[in-house]
């Protein structure tokens, strides 16, 4: 036996126990830390932008030409575009957890390549962009100017050039958003004096695109050259003009009296933004700012640290008067997450050495646990390496969990040793060889069925099983880890470590009471037994009874995703009416801003206006505010989530809410659920967006919504223009020149590139700001005939007023609408999601829907989970079957797990947790674990029966034998995860889903099994052995 060759060689198992150690330590530096493992879908953006565009012209000539093509990238999972007003398509493609995103990216782009040449050349010229980048923000990075000597336009135009391109080179950094444009040359033309010179914008813009050009003009005395050429020159010549006064010189026409009209004449020229689709308040001052996304399976705190480094870096170089801010940082979060649970660890260790002292009154008996314990857990970490895991809160809880289980093996190893040296006096080392004997097929056993328990959950799909993945390889690699060790080390330690107990040593004091307290209790709890067992008929009716309530109540008990955690932020959001202005938006802003000023719970706030997370345009906002530390603060997150939204109810226009952050940042950008309603038999815009509100009017009457609210942008006024080409032809007027008058004085003309300190930028064209506020601006417009006459475009175009969508959704191809929701207090997200199923029942034929984000996940999470449950017991069940060689034995361990997770139940349902994925996992544990006790009773019966024992005498002598190790085991593990159900602070939601559900099931676990599993034993074998007897009888 491995065992026996170790208690005689104790260095050798030493130097095996080193070895471990030494990988766990070289392991540890090596792993990457997280808050969660990288659970989404992998996403790649497409985005383009045509200026001015409508969304339904962007619609129909960009999105719809590149779904049809994305639909053929392989592991596709779902995709999703919006056009909105500022002219610019964003698609992104979702792709099967575990796809290769940037093989995902090189599939999109060869996609997109095929139909290029058909989008519209405005589009081609822009540029289409192709990123993996997860949906929420890791972090912004701002510029702001304290005393305001820089102006917008220039902290944006230094970010744009010297920070964005630096940021994107960090590693794991998938996208840098970038809410700052770079300079342009603006040229800002009045039509009033056009129309005296008699010109039309055409010319303005002919007349640019003319004078700046690249020009290649060779070199002298080039091959082929003529003989007795010695020498040769390159040539150059100035074809792009590089400053404002260049420009203002561009000559239009000339005049009779033979002066030059110049561009300065007609038009205001300046260095501009690019685009002024963006305003950033950084704690209410104007700055400028640049979102980050992580790249998928990057690693959050390494990324920003790098970021963190990168702009320390670039400080040196920022011109005085300009500095770095990081307003918003999702990572500290992380850090202080982890170090939460690594606290929790530690906590738990003390914990359990504590109970072990208790019962084992020896500090050398307490001290083999605690040296095999850690040995254990590093054996762990370097495993999770191999594996490619990293440090986050799942694995980390993971050893959490494990500790209890790890210990175990020790325990059941030494305080059989005792037993056996205290009873029969032997000396140590014999002691130990004989214990070993005894034990070892248990502590398989218990090992096989711990592990086994938690590999089905390896099978689930999605992210939810990249979740249990988590869990079950740090589980299972530690328990394998820990049985290793307790056949291995520990003995090795007993047979060194440990003293012969002397007959006559009498204990004193505190152990002689507990002592003896506990074999008073031993004597009780074996009456209690021999009454139980006579009726055991009874008692198995009250199992069926506890078993039937259990699964009753896991039926009607809402469920979650995950629990919604404090995170130190909250985000919000603001919508105003489709034809706010900018200003208008600004007063809305202001109102939030200042309702937040003297709050002493708010560290910084930043938000950016033009930009949401459901679009662009000037009437949207978002605010990111960041809170202070948990010790520094009175409310929570949520609190303060609901007080804004209070105060914000009386706000003056718009729609302003604050949500949580969801649990996984890369699930979605808030917490909650979220779905497409799809236009499935091409009924129209107008029927889809007819149920939708019929949709949001069921939902508000619902008590349970707390509110459900379309994520996109509203419909709004439009104007179209009607243009009259017959009219055109009679006065001679080209469709192009109207079509470019109106595209470059509303919207913006882009002409080309010029150089500007070693940059190409942009020159624009657009009338100047106060000729294109009102309708008859546009009107008065002037486009020159064939014979040289102006002619006001109120002639040839009639104005239309109607409503339009500001934004086109589509989902997997089809027009959709964007819902999402939040459920009121009382209800589970599951719930809440069933609940917006029958909604949608009602509505008419045609219209469909589809979950997507964190909901999709939560609904592939729930149709598992009972399989995995199933799974799990039918595998522990085989395990058992084959180590006991018999079906009888098995099934009397099996029957105890209902015990446990009755007690999983009662400890969640009374604090009002929800049922989610970390409860699920705590489950599984409490199968693996009410098993063991039930595996110690069973596997000392059978051997005590094979002895010649009757099956009563027996079982009551193993249940007396095993109480002291069952207690022991049990209460270490109980005690193991109290600080989970105590915790405060970082990350204690989830601490007390897990730990709450294991705390209740491990405590009815082993209190009812102490009493059933011998009732379960004995009815069972019984029943068994009557079923052989008759049929030994009357052979047929």
């Amino acid at each position: 036996m491995m065992s026996q060759f170790f208690i005689r060689r104790p260095v050798f198992a030493w130097v095996i126990a080193i070895f471990i150690i030494l990988f766990g330590l070289l392991s540890i530096p090596k792993l990457p830390i997280a808050r969660f493992p990288s659970v989404a879908p992998p996403q790649v953006n497409i985005s383009a932008v045509y200026p001015g565009a409508t969304p339904k012209t962007i619609n129909d000539s960009v999105v719809t030409l590149i779904e049809r093509e994305l639909s053929g990238v392989k592991n596709l999972l779902y995709y999703s575009a919006t056009t909105d007003t500022s002219g610019t398509a964003q698609i992104s493609a979702t792709f099967k957890p575990g796809t290769d995103v940037e093989m995902a990216q090189v599939d999109v782009q060869n996609k997109i390549k095929a139909v290029e040449a058909r989008l519209p050349q405005v589009v081609r010229q822009q540029g289409l962009q192709v990123e993996a980048s997860s949906s929420g923000f890791l972090m912004l990075v701002g510029i702001n100017s304290p005393n305001g000597q820089y102006s917008e336009v220039d902290l944006s135009d230094y970010l744009v050039r010297n920070v964005v391109e630096e940021l994107k080179r960090v590693e794991g950094v998938g996208k840098v958003q970038s809410f700052g444009a770079e300079k342009a040359m603006r040229i800002w033309v009045d039509p009033n004096k056009l129309v005296s010179y008699g010109l039309s914008i055409s010319d303005v813009n002919n007349a640019i695109r003319e004078n700046n050009v690249e020009i290649a003009p060779g070199r002298l005395g080039d091959l082929p050259a003529a003989k007795g050429q010695l020498i040769t020159i390159p040539l150059s010549a100035e074809g792009q003009l590089g400053d404002v006064e260049q420009f203002k010189n561009i000559s239009l026409k000339s005049k009779t009296s033979g002066s030059v009209l110049k561009l300065s004449d007609v038009a205001n020229v300046e260095m501009g933004s690019q685009a002024y689709n963006f305003a950033i308040l950084e704690d209410g001052k104007p700055a400028t700012a640049a979102a980050i996304q992580l790249s998928p399976g990057a690693n959050a705190v390494k990324t920003a640290e790098g970021v963190r480094a990168k702009i320390e870096e670039l400080k040196l170089n920022l011109p005085e008067g300009m500095q770095f801010s990081i307003p918003y940082d999702t990572a500290p979060f992380v850090k202080i997450s982890i170090e939460k649970v690594i606290h929790t660890l530690l906590e738990a260790m003390v914990l359990v050495f504590i109970v072990m002292y208790l019962f084992l009154h020896n500090v050398r008996y307490t001290l083999i646990p605690a040296i095999v314990a850690p040995i254990a857990l590093l054996g762990t970490f370097s495993v999770m390496l191999l594996a490619g895991f990293s440090i986050n809160v799942l694995t980390m809880f993971g050893m959490v969990l494990a500790i209890g289980i790890i210990v175990d093996d020790a325990i059941v190893v030494v305080e059989n040793v005792e037993r056996i040296m205290a009873t029969e006096g032997l000396p140590p080392k014999e002691a130990t060889s004989k214990a070993m004997k005894e034990i070892t097929s248990p502590i398989i056993g218990i090992t096989l069925v711990l592990a086994a328990v938690f590999l089905p959950m390896a099978f689930a799909s999605g992210s939810v099983g990249i979740i249990y993945q988590q869990f079950t390889l740090t589980m299972s690699v530690s328990i394998m880890f820990s049985a290793l060790l307790a056949l291995i080390l520990t003995p090795a330690l007993c047979a060194t470590i440990l003293k012969p107990i002397d007959g006559h040593h009498q204990k004193k004091g505190f152990f002689a009471w507990f002592d003896r307290s506990f074999d008073k209790v031993t004597k009780k709890y074996e009456l209690i037994l021999l009454k139980v067992i006579k009726h055991s008929i009874p008692m198995m009716v009250i199992f069926v009874v506890i078993t039937g309530l259990t699964f009753a109540g896991m039926k009607y008990w809402p469920t979650a995703f995950m629990p919604e955690e404090d995170q130190g932020w909250f985000l919000t959001s603001f919508q105003l009416p489709s034809d706010a202005t900018a200003e208008r938006t600004r007063g809305v802003v202001n109102e939030f801003e200042n309702s937040l000023k003297d709050n002493p719970n708010v560290k910084s706030n930043t938000t950016i206006m033009g930009w949401g997370f459901s679009g662009a345009g000037q009437n949207v906002g978002i605010a990111f505010t960041t809170l202070k530390d948990f010790k520094e603060r009175t409310s929570s997150a949520s609190e303060m989530t609901n007080a804004v939204n209070e105060t914000m109810t009386h706000s003056k226009e718009g729609a302003t809410m604050a949500v949580l952050p969801p649990a996984i940042d890369e699930l979605g950008t808030f917490s909650g659920f979220s779905l497409r309603l799809q236009d499935r038999a091409n009924l129209g815009m107008p029927a889809l967006l007819a149920a939708q509100d019929q949709l949001m009017e069921m939902a508000a009457k619902n008590k349970k919504f707390y509110m459900v609210w379309n994520e996109g942008l509203p419909q709004g006024d439009n104007i179209s223009l009607k243009i009259d080409r017959a009219k055109l032809n009679v006065l001679g007027v080209k469709f192009a020149d109207v079509s470019d008058i109106i595209s470059t004085s509303m919207g913006s003309m882009y002409i080309n590139d010029f150089p500007n300190q070693g940059r190409m930028q942009q020159v624009i064209v657009q009338v100047d700001a106060k000729s294109r506020m009102q309708l008859k601006d546009i009107l008065n417009l002037k486009v020159m005939g064939s014979n040289g006459q102006l002619v006001s475009l109120s002639e040839v175009v009639t104005p239309q007023w109607n409503k339009a969508p500001q934004q086109y959704n589509r989902y997997n191809g089809r027009p959709s609408l964007s819902i999402a929701g939040i459920p009121n207090f009382d209800t589970s997200s599951g719930d809440a999601m069933r609940e917006m199923e029958n909604l949608i029942a009602k509505l008419p034929k045609g219209i469909g829907y589809e979950w997507t984000g964190i909901s999709l996940q939560e609904k592939q999470s729930e149709s598992q989970m009972a399989f995995l449950l199933a799974l799990s017991m039918l595998v522990v069940f085989l395990v058992l079957a084959a180590l006991y060689e018999s079906w009888a034995i098995p099934l009397s361990v099996m029957l105890v797990v209902p015990l446990g997770i009755f007690g999983a139940v009662v400890a969640i349902m009374s604090r009002g947790l929800m049922n989610d994925v970390f409860f699920k996992i705590g489950l599984i544990t409490i199968i693996g674990l009410s098993a063991k006790n039930a595996i110690l009773i069973v596997e000392f019966a059978k051997m005590l029966k094979e002895e010649g024992m009757s099956l009563v005498e027996a079982t009551v002598a193993a249940a007396k034998l095993r109480l002291r190790p069952i207690l022991m085991t049990s209460l270490a593990f109980t005690c193991g995860v109290i600080p989970l159900v105590i915790a405060s602070g970082a990350s204690s939601e989830t601490q007390h889903a897990l730990g709450t559900g294991v705390f209740g099931g491990m405590i009815s676990a082993t209190i009812l099994a102490i009493f059933f599993v011998p009732v379960f034993f004995i009815f069972i074998l019984g029943a068994v052995e009557k079923l052989f007897s008759s049929k030994q009888k009357n052979p047929s």
